[in-house]
């Protein structure tokens, strides 16, 4: 693993993981919790199936820290594949 490959690096990419969650509240309930999540600057979704969502930060955040944020509310949230260089 890498650097790259576990965390959410800081900039104009972000990082997009898939989710389980379908409902508007249950999409706000986990943008609120991970904004709660030092260096988090906004999540955003994609409204269509299946739902992803996007993380930006300010600083490098550990991916496990936003998937063990999204399952401590009942949902996955499953990092995608790398961006390209």
């Amino acid at each position: 693993m890498s650097i790259i490959s576990e965390n959410v690096i800081p900039g104009n990419h972000g990082k997009v993981f898939g989710t389980n969650a379908k409902e508007a509240n249950d999409l706000k309930r986990i943008e609120e919790n991970l904004l709660k999540i030092e260096g988090v600057k906004n999540i955003i979704f994609k409204d269509e199936y299946p739902v992803e969502f996007t993380v930006h930060t300010t600083k490098m955040v550990e991916i496990k820290d936003i998937e063990k944020m999204v399952k401590g509310l009942g949902f996955n949230a499953i990092p995608k594949g790398l961006f390209a260089l």
